[in-house]
Formats: structure tokens, sequence, C-alpha cells
């Protein structure tokens, strides 16, 4: 018996085999609570895009308030370079070596399993715990960087882009594998 709310989409981890084995891919999931805007998604879409990084984004059903999960069709032209899925073995996720960082609502399952992962992490939280993990994971254990709530495309790239390629990035994921 698994902890999952939703079937597990293992697909997604036979696309990160054909994916480079050297920690440049990004993995984002927002929990199984977390409710974001329409334009949020969007941000959030061209902020990855932006980036020009390999991504596994978890797009579960009702991750966005009020209405259904609608990119634009013009972000199918990272494809090559992004799978979606509707849920994934976080853990196996988080351990396989295509994957060197975290987007996350800083729930306090995600921070252990990226923490068992060795994945530094950034945070977007939203309620409850969350605030509380993104504050040790960011000022104490120097393991995350937060990005603001009110979501921006600009910010998006440029902080996943410093966490996966940034000196800050590198000195954070060298304590998140330790």
């Amino acid at each position: 018996m698994g902890t999952n709310l939703w079937k597990e989409d293992t697909k997604c981890l036979d696309w990160l085999d054909t994916k480079s084995r050297d920690s440049s891919g990004v993995y984002v999931n927002f929990g199984s609570i977390t409710v974001m805007s329409a334009k949020q998604l969007v941000e959030f879409a061209w902020g990855l895009a932006a980036t020009g990084k390999d991504f596994l984004w978890v797009i579960r059903p009702g991750l966005v308030d009020g209405d259904a999960a609608v990119l634009p069709p013009e972000f199918l032209t990272t494809a090559d370079r992004r799978m979606l899925v509707t849920w994934c073995p976080q853990e196996k996720v988080l351990a396989h070596p295509a994957i060197g960082g975290f987007l996350t609502h800083s729930g306090w399952n995600s921070t252990l399993e990226s923490f068992c992962g060795g994945v530094p992490m950034v945070c977007w939280p939203f309620f409850a715990e969350q605030q509380t993990n993104c504050k040790y994971c960011c000022d104490e254990w120097e393991v995350g960087m937060e990005i603001g709530g009110d979501v921006k495309r600009e910010e998006i790239h440029t902080v996943v882009r410093e966490l996966m390629d940034g000196e800050k990035g590198k000195k954070m994921r060298d304590k998140a594998e330790k």
C-alpha cells in the first residue's frame, strides 16, 4: 500500500533515462493539495521554458484553482525538453542522476525526499508548515532558494538558472549531497 493519492506515471523514469545523467534536469511538483491560478501556471511554464533545461513537471488534477490546467499552445515548442505527468514516483525521480534541482511547495514529505536524493530546491511555499520548511531550507540549511508568491516568469528563470548553473546553486548542491 502506497501513500500516493494518484496513480504514479512511471514512464517519466524511462524519459529521465534518455536525458543527460549530469544532474542538469529540473523536477517540478507542488504537492497534492497546493492550488495555483491559471496565470501562475502560465508564468511557471514560461519561466521553466526560458531556462533551457530539461524538466519533469507534475500537473495533477485540481492544481489550477477552478480551471483546467491549460498551457499556451506555443509552450509545445518545449516538447523535446519536458515531460508533463499527473503524478510520479517522487522518491525515484529525486534519486535519478538526471535531476539536479527541485521546484517545490516545500511540504515536509517533499523536503525530506529532496534531502534523501541530495537535490537542492527552489521553494514556493503555500501554507501550513511550508513557510517554516522553506525558511530552514533557505536560511538555515542553505539548500534552497525562495521565490515570491507573485509568480513572475523572469524570477522563475533567474532562480532556476542560479540553482542549476550558478555558484550559489553549486554550494547548495554540495550541501544537499552531504
